[in-house]
């Protein structure tokens, strides 16, 4: 009998250590807000405090030639989710009332029916989300969606099981309110339930929270931090500036001399705004706040042995703006430039990544999409044509990057990258450049190499015409 029931035990444990072995594995995905391509200490920026992010780097690779979709934040987000071109997936612009622009309180009724309010990334789309739920996976999103308030805009509609954060573009990190408008959501609900508490602090507690609650099962961790965007507040004092708690301000007392508030404008008026000193330290003591969080979220991970079987990715939505650094690169967010649209990108994977590796290849957020399904082993549907591929070998530096070419258009503004060359044509400036020569893109080549100039025209051309002939999708588009 005795010899039965070790019999059974040692089966179960058998049992036990299959399953765990053929588990899929943890996909935790970070996205900071507005960060400067230099703002990590592992890049010897000795000005900015990130340990925790410099760990990540030295277990896994960093990469120095990452682009985004977009170089601000909602088309941007929208291709992390969805693996397509915005001009392809329909949210090719922001959803935003520029009204606060101009200082205007806007009324409830009249935010009801504001294009902040009722547009959204098409219900058409597929998002990673849909893809990893098929694949038996948990989905959480907490922090800045960006992809529409109405509900069927929402995560809990998109393949999510959890949702806690901001639906807009910005808020004010404590009141959780944009330009004076509630924007904080738990699942399918506004919330004023937190309302006082920095919003990096809820992100972080929800993250950890999600962890502990679902580390037995395979799960999708989104967190995308609105740290360190600019606070969208209409009073000048807070929303000229990126507020953080006094605690991590008070890790750069040599910026506490200047940072001060002096004589501006703001919508038109005289008024009293944050020196560029303050701007400075605001900004990394937020980032060292969210670096923090991102430390705890990490802990939790080993916590309950998942470190080794976790991919762990963060990288920024856009190029840095206010207090950032994008040195060594020209321009910054909302800008075609380098500095614009690409940024720091860190990945860990355990036995998959080298630890303290470099990558120099040419890849995008485009390949976020299928380097997530082909991990968790799901299937995208026949009609759905994604704009990127795995890239998991090239982060374990067993392939070079399938990527050759990349396209960009805000507008009038239009970017072209082919090879190492890089066309840029837009209100804040114009030229071709070659990238593997001059990285800071301060040399036009575009009257010396008329044949290169002519190359990237022809490709954003076609490129523009396949995005023309898509399947359309809204919000934007005439169909």
């Amino acid at each position: 009998m005795n010899l039965r029931i070790l019999f059974c035990f040692l089966l179960a444990i058998c049992g036990e250590i299959a399953v765990t072995a053929e588990r899929p594995p943890n996909i935790v995905l970070i996205v900071s807000d507005d960060q400067g391509y230099n703002d990590l200490g592992c890049l010897g920026n000795a000005n900015i405090r990130t340990p925790n992010l410099d760990r990540l780097a030295a277990e896994g690779v960093r990469c120095t030639n990452f682009y985004v979709s977009w170089p601000a934040c909602t088309p941007s987000r929208g291709s992390i989710l969805t693996g397509r071109y915005p001009q392809r997936n329909g949210l090719y612009d922001m959803i935003r009332n520029d009204v606060a622009d101009y200082g205007y309180k806007i009324p409830p009724e009249e935010y009801a029916v504001s294009p902040e309010r009722v547009l959204g990334m098409d219900t058409r789309e597929v998002m990673i989300s849909d893809v990893l739920k098929e694949q038996g996976y948990t989905n959480a999103v907490f922090g800045k969606w960006d992809g529409g308030s109405l509900k069927r805009y929402l995560p809990l509609q998109r393949g999510f099981d959890e949702f806690y954060g901001l639906v807009n573009t910005g808020i004010d990190y404590y009141t959780h309110e944009r330009y004076s408008v509630p924007s904080m959501y738990h699942d399918n609900n506004l919330t004023e339930k937190d309302k006082g508490t920095y919003a990096t602090y809820l992100f972080r507690d929800h993250a950890v929270r999600f962890i502990e609650e679902n580390h037995e099962r395979p799960f999708f961790l989104y967190v995308p931090f609105n740290a360190p965007h600019g606070s969208s507040s209409l009073d000048p004092k807070i929303r000229g500036t990126v507020q953080a708690p006094q605690k991590y301000k008070d890790m750069y007392p040599h910026l506490e001399e200047d940072a001060v508030y002096q004589k501006g404008q703001r919508y038109g008026k005289p008024a009293m705004v944050p020196s560029k000193a303050m701007r400075y330290r605001d900004y990394l003591a937020a980032m060292t706040c969210m670096d923090d969080a991102i430390g705890d979220v990490l802990d939790e991970l080993e916590t309950h042995d998942l470190w080794d079987n976790t991919l762990v990715i963060f990288f920024s939505d856009n190029g840095g703006s206010g207090g950032a650094d994008n040195a060594p690169l020209r321009g910054h967010k909302s800008q075609m430039f380098e500095g614009g649209i690409r940024v720091p990108f860190v990945a860990r994977y355990p036995g998959h990544i080298p630890p303290a590796s470099v990558c120099d290849e040419f890849l995008t957020s485009l390949e976020l999409f299928p380097t997530l399904t082909k991990l968790a082993e799901g299937t995208v549907p026949n009609e759905v044509i994604l704009d990127g591929f795995n890239m998991l070998p090239v982060l374990a530096g067993e392939e070079s990057s399938q990527r050759n070419r990349m396209f960009w258009k805000r507008r009038g503004d239009v970017a072209a990258r082919v090879g190492d060359w890089k066309l840029v044509d837009s209100s804040r400036g114009s030229g071709l450049f070659d990238l593997s020569q001059d990285i800071g893109e301060k040399k036009d080549l575009s009257k010396s190499h008329p044949e290169k100039l002519k190359e990237l025209k022809e490709a954003f051309a076609s490129w523009m015409a396949e995005m023309k002939a898509a399947e359309p999708r809204g919000p934007f588009r005439d169909y």
